[in-house]
């Protein structure tokens, strides 16, 4: 027997009994004849004492053979704390190398050491959170009626967004599968067949630009529902989050979630995932703006302020002019306000009309105003960017409050401007709002999709919509793309020909939960909360993919490299 008990299990009720312990040795420390070592497993960390020298080195794993006491001063630092292992035997398993990790290591040092780094008690408590989580999604979708049913992780590559990672077939030469980037096709499809409450904890692969909260494979909580509307499938989400943090938080939402429409979101807060825990909100003040003799001014499309009860460097305005930049705009116009005045800055260009509206948006207070003029969406954008940047760097983010919101009304479209192109905002596969059904050709820019975002704290945390299920509106939407009949026949034609014999109306949701159990855990990076993640260039260095494959094996797949 290697263990009667856990390093996190003995409490001062099982002093005198004889236990077997196994794990690795955290820490060893030596006082006269005596040596204490601390052995560890994911479970916690239990005292050892020992009356001789022993020749242990740290994260060696033993056996342990001993008898549990009462320490005559307790440890609260740890839950075993009150009691010590008196060791009668010692065995060690396996040695260690001396680790390779500290507290300097570089991001690719631990995850080249990525199972010395998951060792970290911090790292464990996260799995463990992280799958408490899961477990209490799955409680919850399977107490309301729902099945949970895997869909192939080998599909048809179809445009769905963002690139495929595709899979040379060896019996078909010269034949691809694609990895899925989600499973929408085939839970539409199970939609069809009359699953009605379809959900799975799905993998998604996408070949794309990594970043602290994108990885080329994460896990989505995957869920559809037939004969339902957007709100009942909103709210059946309200429900679920609360059921969720609840259990694993103890913490109670505010429900129902705000919501913004998208016009309305971009309007506030200048992103459609707005961070809605603090304020300073953008302002359109382009009719007062007018009035200036300040030529940035009176050329620009819109002109929009964000106030902040807070004084800037020059060095800190050089900054953040820098980072507007970033989102197209040509720069960053600002003015100070204290006691009333105005000073520094383009002070002497404002007008006495948008000086009073100044005056009304500051409340009195002294502080900055930041300006972005140009085109409505950059200068919207860039103030948005700049919105988050000021209140991480003011502190205003670093709130352990939990916000969601809904963002709706999305444009069904979204212009591609470098290929001259429609193209869909989420997915081909979003119905339009009634009101636009009969006409959406014919006027793209204002047509509206029945889909929605969920954010919590100026993160995208899913996306979802009500589906397509009358084939002939969902050919119309792919030839409006581009995609003609020919074409969508090749591509998605297995789902078309499905919804001629019946589809239902339905629609769902798929939701990160890598974000969703990182921003739980107040982390910011999902490569937190997953096992073996990517490094910034999609490679992994603890087992060096991707990497060079044989010959023969490109040989039999039918494939050679330029």
């Amino acid at each position: 027997m290697f263990r009667t008990h856990t390093c996190g299990e003995l409490r001062k009720e099982d002093a005198g009994k004889k236990v077997v312990l196994s794990g690795w040795i955290n820490k060893i420390r030596t006082h006269g004849s005596l040596t204490f070592i601390d052995i560890r497993d994911r479970y916690g960390i239990t005292q050892l004492t020992l009356d001789k020298e022993v020749d242990l080195k740290k994260e060696y794993v033993v056996r342990v053979e001993g008898e549990v006491k009462i320490k005559p001063e307790a440890n609260e630092n740890i839950s075993t704390g009150e009691i010590e292992v008196i060791v009668k035997k010692i065995e060690i398993i396996n040695k260690s190398q001396s680790l390779p990790l500290d507290e300097h290591a570089t991001e690719d040092t631990r995850l080249k050491y990525r199972y010395l780094d998951l060792r970290r008690p911090e790292m464990i408590k996260n799995f463990q959170f992280k799958n408490d989580v899961i477990f209490s999604i799955r409680k919850f979708f399977n107490e309301h009626n729902f099945l949970e049913i895997e869909t192939p992780i080998l599909v048809k590559s179809t445009p769905e967004g963002a690139r495929d990672f595709l899979v040379p077939s060896r019996t078909n030469k010269g034949k691809f599968y694609a990895l899925p980037q989600s499973p929408q096709l085939y839970k539409q499809i199970l939609m069809v067949a009359g699953l009605d409450k379809y959900y799975q904890l799905a993998k998604c692969l996408r070949d794309e630009e990594l970043r602290a909260d994108r990885q080329p494979e994460h896990t989505q909580l995957d869920f559809e529902m037939s004969f339902v509307t957007s709100d009942e499938i909103r709210s059946y989400v309200e429900e679920m989050l609360s059921f969720v943090f609840k259990e694993n938080l103890n913490q109670d939402l505010k429900t129902p979630f705000p919501t913004f429409s998208y016009e309305e979101s971009m309007e506030r807060f200048g992103t459609d995932k707005p961070d809605i825990r603090f304020g300073m909100e953008l302002n359109n003040i382009t009719e007062k703006a007018k009035t200036c003799e300040f030529n940035v001014f009176k050329e620009a499309e819109s002109i929009y302020t964000i106030f902040i009860p807070k004084e800037f460097s020059r060095k800190e305005i050089d900054k953040y002019t820098e980072l507007v930049k970033i989102y197209k705009a040509k720069g960053l116009a600002y003015t100070k306000i204290f006691d009333d005045e105005f000073d520094t800055g383009i002070t002497k260009f404002l007008s006495e009309d948008l000086k009073k509206k100044l005056k009304e948006i500051s409340k009195k207070e002294n502080g900055t105003f930041f300006f972005g003029a140009d085109k409505k969406r950059i200068a919207q954008k860039s103030l948005g960017h700049l919105r988050n940047a000021l209140a991480k760097d003011s502190g205003l983010t670093a709130s352990v409050d939990f916000e969601f919101c809904w963002v709706n009304d999305f444009p069904l479209f979204a212009y591609n401007e470098e290929e001259k192109k429609w193209e869909p905002e989420h997915h081909a596969f979003s119905m339009p709002k009634k009101e636009f059904i009969e006409d959406f050709e014919k006027r793209p820019d204002k047509a509206l999709g029945d889909l929605w975002d969920l954010v919590l704290n100026g993160w995208e945390m899913a996306s979802g919509s009500i589906r397509v299920s009358d084939p002939k509106i969902q050919e119309r939407i792919l030839e409006f793309i581009g995609i003609g009949e020919r074409e969508a026949k090749e591509k998605f034609g297995f789902l078309l020909e499905a919804y001629e014999y019946g589809g239902p109306v339905h629609g769902g949701m798929g939701i990160g939960i890598e974000r969703l159990v990182s921003t739980m855990l107040g982390k910011t990076d999902i490569r937190d909360v997953i096992a073996f993640p990517k490094n910034k260039s999609a490679q992994c260095p603890m087992d060096d993919s991707p990497s060079d494959v044989t010959t023969e094996q490109l040989d039999e797949l039918n494939i050679k490299l330029k």
